[in-house]
């Protein structure tokens, strides 16, 4: 989501600017124009079983996801084989345009779970006061399972991640890598797959505080190489390489075209709280992080206007010599394509060659008619799809899909629920 700067406390957004930022940010179906305005999303409240074919899960991850290794765990379940265990058929991969695990056809259907990218570095960026929002422990996975969730997301902040640039080191480096690996493992051990995403990042001495255009060249590769090394163990961890690209001609310097940009890099316009210019990493970058270590995990690369679009996707995509990648999708009824004739006319193409997974769908209005619409239009072309977001905050504003950590559904999350309960 659009996570702007963070607070402990939450407050609600003046629903009535969102809508209209929304409808200024996002182009109508068939637009290829993104702004460097900031998004409307869980920023403005302030913080800002692995569904086969036939019912298959992933294996488990094992309890010693905190070492450098990785997910470990049983070199025969399925998820768990890593680069050198074997060829990539031992776990979840790659297949033309599905994903499949143990030669089982799977879908990722989840949630996102909020916090870890805000949680850590507080309002000022030096002053996290916790890993992540709300439980980490079985009482946070086990409300997931009665709702058939087999995939969770969890947002990574840079800083934290890599321990540098002032973070509270309560909260950073390694701490924040082990916390950020135990809630893996938990995960894994209950045959969940699991999403890794960068959401927040800065370059040079800043502190990510907020969503930025695109990653940097500055830490976001050594953010990939780190993760990527400690992770690559375990083939049901996904590497989301950078949450939501909002390249466009208003922000890329030397009238570089976005696309080109969003795979090779350039020089780009920061976002608020952040001023001035600074080098990005394309998605080419980023994917060789990731495979210099060598993991073959599966990596989502992004579009463009917050990676609801996917128009120059196919013709910009990264290199890769395992295979392993698919294009990721965020849709809300906010961001100008809201129906079958515009989903059909953006993504059927692109899913018919490679898997498409929704990293992020949602709806502001605390009901549900926009995804129970997404998802069964979805579900005809064997997308993945995961709901934005678990966290028992706003269900317009934020917008969350639980009132509480037991799961009670917001109104927006009944659809979710229910949806996942009928498959």
């Amino acid at each position: 989501m659009k996570n702007a700067v963070p607070r402990p406390s939450l407050g609600p957004p003046n629903l009535a600017a969102l809508v209209v930022a929304a409808a200024l940010l996002f182009p109508a179906c068939g637009g290829d124009d993104s702004s460097a305005a900031t998004h409307p999303g869980p920023g403005d409240a302030g913080v800002d079983a692995a569904r086969s074919t036939d019912g298959g899960t992933a294996g488990d991850a094992g309890a010693d996801a905190a070492d450098a290794g990785g997910g470990g765990g049983d070199s025969g379940s399925p998820g768990d084989a890593g680069a050198g265990d074997g060829p990539a058929a031992a776990g979840l991969h790659v297949e033309g345009n599905k994903l499949v695990d143990g030669g089982k056809v799977v879908r990722l259907l989840g949630v996102d779970h909020a916090g870890s990218e805000w949680a850590c570095v507080g309002s000022a960026g030096t002053n996290g006061y916790a890993f992540f929002d709300g439980p980490s422990d079985a009482t946070l996975v086990t409300p997931m399972l009665a709702w058939k969730i087999n995939a969770v997301r969890l947002p990574l902040n840079e800083e934290c991640w890599l321990g540098i640039n002032g973070v509270n080191p309560t909260y950073a480096g390694s701490n924040y890598q082990t916390a950020i690996a135990n809630l893996v493992a938990l995960f894994r051990s209950h045959g969940m797959y699991v999403i890794l995403d960068l959401h927040w990042g800065a370059p040079g001495a800043s502190i990510g505080t907020s969503q930025q255009p695109m990653a940097n060249a500055d830490h976001s590769l050594a953010l990939w190489k780190s993760v990527a090394s400690k992770f690559k163990g375990d083939l049901g961890v996904v590497f989301d390489v950078f949450n939501e690209p909002y390249l466009a001609a208003g922000n890329v310097s030397g009238g570089t075209d976005p696309w080109s940009c969003l795979q090779s890099g350039c020089t780009a316009t920061l976002q608020t709280p952040l001023t001035g210019t600074y080098q990005t990493a394309g998605m080419q970058a980023l994917v060789d992080a990731v495979r210099s270590t060598g993991a073959r995990n599966v990596v989502m690369v992004a579009g463009l206007a917050y990676t609801s679009d996917l128009s120059g996707w196919l013709a910009h995509k990264p290199m890769d010599a395992t295979g392993n990648l698919v294009a990721s999708v965020h849709l809300y009824n906010f961001n100008g394509c809201t129906d079958a004739t515009c989903w059909n006319q953006r993504y059927a193409a692109i899913a018919a060659s490679v898997p498409i997974i929704t990293g992020e769908n949602g709806e502001n209005d605390c009901a549900h008619g926009f995804v129970d619409g997404y998802m069964t239009w979805a579900d005809g072309l064997g997308i993945s799809y995961l709901g934005w977001s678990w966290n028992a905050l706003d269900c317009s504003s934020f917008p969350a899909l639980i009132t509480d950590y037991a799961g009670t559904p917001s109104g927006f999350g009944a659809g979710l629920k229910a949806h996942l309960l009928s498959l």
